[in-house]
Parts: structure tokens; C-alpha cells; sequence
């Protein structure tokens, strides 16, 4: 039997690396992650320098040419999500950053024992894209892999956050079947519990006040496109559920609240002008990412790649539930 500490894996579209970063406590080793943004790249490569980052355009992206690989047991990635997202306009495989056609493309090419994908909710809810979901379970079948879609929630999985996104699994067929992984029983931590510390770090004797006000989970953090959004923590409904938790979320901050910072109530629009905001690295937290997991660029960009991470903690475990099928020998060697 394999173990996991064996098998290699490429990610695509790896962003700052959330699924990347899951994959690997999963115990998978990464022959190459690409990637296009140059600041996204720049985090990867601060925060493991021995990862082989391919900075370029997937689609132009030869696995063998641009990264000297010929197979992995895994292609992983969380394609762009904008053509299928709610907050787009969700123009699907019509929309020019839908790179779909390009995990089928290098499937094609490496022919992985096991693909996994991360997107939006919509992808596997909305009628709108019932003919994307057929048209990609028929091409990853006549690649010889079965698929299973479905929709896990960051909760679930001890993420202090309500974030829901679509899964997609491909094993190749003949390998044990996939089972997706249960949620774990402990509730995830509040976002008072979780943000603490933190919020101390700079002498605020606010902080413990806050925190039993911030009695709940977060909504879900979004980083916005390419073009809009990252400057705020989401539209104005987003924001009444950020004050639920004591946050103002009409943008993020440079630094936590210093000793003279005073939390007031019910103060300007929404009432939650009197609140503190957050960090991009205490969203980064919110996310599941550990404290140690460095982001660079501006503090916009930053919490860009922090909204449109997949969390650490859902990618382990499904990366975990694939690795067991892909350490399982063929039933036809079992004795």
C-alpha cells in the first residue's frame, strides 16, 4: 500500500494558497502549483520557497514543457469562480476566465488518478449551469474517471465561517470509490474566540468586551473579482451580518485597535460605524489559515487572495478522503 507522504500532486489556479496549503497537510507533495497573478505567486513562494510556482496563464500552461512534469496522482485547483458566481454575471462557459476546459485539457494530458476542484455554490445548484455540470461529469467519464459533486460548508470542518462551495472529485475508475468526508462533531470556535488575541495585540482593553459580542460565526468573506470588490468586507446585507458579530466591514484595517480605540453601538449607517475592522490577516484566520501563513502585496490585494481562498482545513479533508482511495490497492491485487 502507497502512503501518503508518496504522492504528488498539481495545483492549479492556486491563489494564496489555501487549497494548496491543504493538500499538503493531506500529505501530498506538490511537483508544481500555477498560478497567474504576480502577488498571489509572491505568496506562494514566501511561505514555502522549495514549491515550484509557474507563473503564467493556465491556458498557455504545457505541464511537461513549463514545469518538467509528465503524470501526478493529483491535479487540484479552485478555477476562477466568477462565471458561476452569484455575485458575477454568471455567463458560465461563456465567460472568457472560465477555465473548466482547461482542468479537462490537462486531465487529458497527465491523466491524474484523482482530480479535485473547488468553486462556487452555483456551479452545482443552479439550474442555470445544469448543462455545464452534464457536459463535465460526460467529459471527465470519457476520460475514464467518475464524478461526484456536491456542496460542503467551512463550518462543517471547524472553520469559524458560513461558507459554502461546490466540491468536484474525479477518480479514475477501477480505484476504490470516494467517499466525501464527514463534518467533525466540535462546533467551529466564535469569531470573539478566534480573533482574541489579536485584538489585544496592541494594548485594546476592548477586546475581551468584544469578543463576547462577537458570539457567533462569520458570514462568508468574499474578495471580489478581478476588477471590483476587496476594498470592504462585501455589500451592505453582508455588512448588517458582520455588525451582528461587533465588526464594521466598510473596509479593512491597516492595524488592530490601538489602547484608545472605544467600541460604541449603533454609530452612523448600519450601525456599525463604532465597531472595529478587520485585518486582512485576522480574516486570513477566519479562513483557517494558521497565523504563521504570510500574504504579500497591498493590504487590498492581500485581502483579495484571503476572500477567494478555499479554506485550508475543507481542502485537507477532502484531500485526506482522496488520499485513502489513492493508497487503497485495485481490488483485483487485494489477496
Amino acid at each position: 500500500m502507497l502512503s501518503s507522504g508518496s504522492l504528488t500532486s498539481l495545483e492549479i489556479c492556486a491563489g494564496g494558497g489555501g487549497q494548496a496549503l491543504g493538500v499538503e497537510q493531506a500529505g501530498f507533495q506538490h511537483v508544481a502549483l500555477v498560478e497567474q497573478k504576480a502577488q498571489a505567486c509572491q505568496t506562494l513562494r514566501l511561505n514555502r520557497p522549495s514549491w515550484q510556482v509557474v507563473e503564467m496563464d493556465l491556458r498557455d500552461f504545457e505541464p511537461e514543457r513549463d514545469a518538467g512534469v509528465e503524470t501526478v496522482d493529483l491535479l487540484a485547483g479552485g478555477v476562477p469562480c466568477t462565471p458561476y458566481s452569484i455575485a458575477g454575471r454568471q455567463k458560465g462557459a461563456g465567460d472568457e476566465r472560465d477555465l473548466l476546459p482547461e482542468a479537462i485539457r490537462l486531465t487529458r494530458t497527465l491523466r491524474p488518478r484523482a482530480v479535485m476542484l473547488e468553486n462556487v455554490k452555483t456551479l452545482a445548484t443552479s439550474r442555470s449551469f445544469a448543462e455545464v455540470r452534464e457536459s463535465l461529469i460526460q467529459a471527465f467519464d470519457s476520460l475514464g474517471y467518475d464524478v461526484q459533486v456536491t456542496v460542503l460548508n467551512a463550518q462543517d470542518f471547524g472553520v469559524p465561517q458560513t461558507r459554502l462551495r461546490t466540491l468536484i472529485v474525479a477518480i479514475r475508475k477501477g480505484l476504490k470509490k470516494f467517499q466525501w468526508p464527514l463534518p467533525i462533531w466540535e462546533l467551529p470556535q466564535t469569531v470573539g474566540e478566534v480573533l482574541r488575541d489579536s485584538m489585544k495585540a496592541r494594548g485594546w482593553e476592548g477586546a475581551d468586551e468584544w469578543a463576547r459580542l462577537a458570539n457567533g460565526i462569520a458570514p462568508t468573506i468574499v474578495g471580489g473579482s478581478d476588477k471590483h470588490g476587496g476594498g470592504d468586507l462585501g455589500p451592505d446585507r453582508a455588512k448588517r451580518r458582520w455588525a451582528e458579530m461587533a465588526v464594521n466591514g466598510d473596509s479593512t484595517a491597516a492595524q488592530v485597535p490601538g489602547p484608545d480605540f472605544v467600541l460604541r453601538h449603533g454609530v452612523g449607517r448600519g450601525g456599525w460605524k463604532g465597531y472595529p475592522k478587520l485585518t486582512p490577516e485576522q480574516a486570513a484566520l477566519l479562513q483557517g489559515f494558521p497565523a504563521d501563513w504570510k500574504f504579500a502585496g497591498s493590504r487590498t490585494a492581500r485581502y483579495k487572495q484571503i476572500g477567494n481562498a478555499f479554506p485550508p482545513p475543507v481542502a485537507y479533508a477532502v484531500a485526506s478522503a482522496i488520499a485513502d482511495v489513492l493508497c487503497e490497492p485495485p481490488a483485483d491485487q487485494v489477496a
